[in-house]
């Protein structure tokens, strides 16, 4: 049982030195200064009979996270010196004189590199946190007091950078999508709700063509068919910037729209859908299109526009016979041009559809079925009654007045965010 001396609270007893001694030592659990004051302890101490308490133990040398102590995984740690080891190699490639002679293979080599800059600086911080954290451990064996509460700082300090940097170790094992670089096609479909669905696809439009601008991308319209309620019945973007399907492929899917339409006259909420697709683009080496498998008539563009509307014959009917895609690309002014420019797109849908294929093969559990570019999955519902955007992939509501003029960057984020967990989750990496 517990004993009480002068008022201290003993935790054990000490079994005597010798046998023959009748005295027993006791620990204590006082701070020191507390110990100093009890006048009464003091000629138990120093007849030995009494432990002084020790010093407060060393803190944890890890990260904790939930009040749990974590180090950063050892597999994480050598699959991250491997990466690193590829970074010198590429480094190596870059000084090599036959590597310098082939433009196109030194942007290769140093885009490859420069993806792995991150990961080389991440892990050099985690290791020079480690070696601040074993100078730590040393000044704390000091017997000087305040050498040892400046380490003990220092200790607390590194713990919490090592946690923070613990998270970004393990994203960066993440593999990266070879798209995510990758300029897009961006299509807009109109789906249920007739007139209406084609007004809500053009306001779509409106809201992508703003988020790029946002970001500081190029957009332009490459194909469009107009609906007579002044809607559009699908339309397509070309999109290009910087890691432009890294944050657009979370777009994919069907966007409900609940509104009053302006043709309603009885003032009741319908329900249309616009469906989103996001394609990257791919060169000719990616996807082969076989010339039999190609059917392409030029035609007058119509419409008003210059000298050679409905005068030349510089549009493009294409159909590709295999899978019945049909494009009739008007935007540029040659037809030459438009050609290129309907192959290109050819390229993206057959790319995607292969894509598809193959996600479609792998049972995943994912929420974010990021890429495929499931038409059947409804990923957002607009609420213009409540003035609510909600994200039902995330859960979460947002402003719809924000989210119609482009402000989406921080669903996109969230996307990312959940993406990443689930992805760590499949990998074993989410404690």
């Amino acid at each position: 049982s517990l004993t009480r001396v002068a008022g201290y609270r003993c935790l054990s007893l000490l079994p005597p030195a010798k046998r023959c001694s009748s005295r027993v030592q006791l620990l204590v659990a006082a701070p020191s200064s507390q110990l100093m004051a009890g006048p009464l302890l003091l000629p138990l101490i120093a007849h030995g009979w009494l432990a002084a308490p020790r010093a407060p133990p060393l803190p944890a040398m890890c990260s904790r996270r939930g009040g749990a102590a974590v180090m950063v995984d050892a597999f994480v740690l050598d699959r991250l010196r491997e990466m690193r080891k590829v970074h010198d190699e590429l480094g190596a490639q870059l000084e090599d004189p036959a590597v310098q002679a082939n433009v196109e293979e030194m942007l290769r080599v140093s885009r490859e590199r420069s993806k792995l800059d991150s990961t080389v600086e991440a892990l050099a911080e985690w290791e020079s946190l480690e070696q601040r954290l074993e100078e730590g451990k040393e000044l704390f064996n000091e017997e000087d007091a305040e050498l040892r509460e400046m380490a003990r700082a220092e200790i607390r300090e590194v713990e919490e950078a090592m946690e923070a940097l613990d998270g970004r170790l393990k994203l960066l094992l993440l593999p990266t999508d070879p798209n995510d670089d990758k300029n897009v096609m961006f299509e807009i479909r109109a789906g249920t709700g007739g007139d209406e669905a084609a007004i809500w696809a053009n306001d779509l439009l409106s809201l992508y063509s703003r988020y790029a601008q946002s970001q500081g991308w190029q957009s332009r319209v490459v194909s469009a068919s107009d609906s007579d309620a002044g809607g559009v019945r699908d339309a397509t973007l070309e999109i290009k910037g910087e890691s432009v399907y890294s944050k657009l492929k979370f777009e994919a899917g069907v966007h409900r729209v609940q509104r009053v339409p302006a043709t309603e006259t009885q003032g009741r909420v319908h329900t249309s859908t616009a469906t989103v697709a996001i394609m990257p683009e791919v060169d000719e080496v990616a996807v082969e299109i076989k010339p039999g498998d190609i059917e392409m008539h030029a035609a007058r563009s119509g419409g008003a526009g210059g000298q050679n509307v409905n005068k030349v014959e510089t549009a493009i009917d294409l159909t590709h016979k295999p899978t019945g895609i049909r494009l009739f690309v008007t935007q540029e002014r040659s037809q030459l041009k438009n050609k290129e420019l309907a192959l290109q797109m050819l390229r993206a849908k057959l790319y995607q559809m292969q894509v598809e294929e193959q996600q479609a093969a792998v049972a995943s559990q994912r929420k974010m079925q990021v890429g495929t570019g499931s038409r059947s999955e409804k990923i957002r519902t607009y609420n213009y009654k409540d003035s609510r955007c909600t994200d039902h992939r995330l859960g979460s509501n947002f402003a719809l007045d924000g989210v119609l003029t482009g402000q989406i960057e921080p669903i996109i984020q969230q996307c990312i965010a959940l993406d990443e967990q689930e992805r760590l989750k499949e990998l074993g990496l989410d404690q």
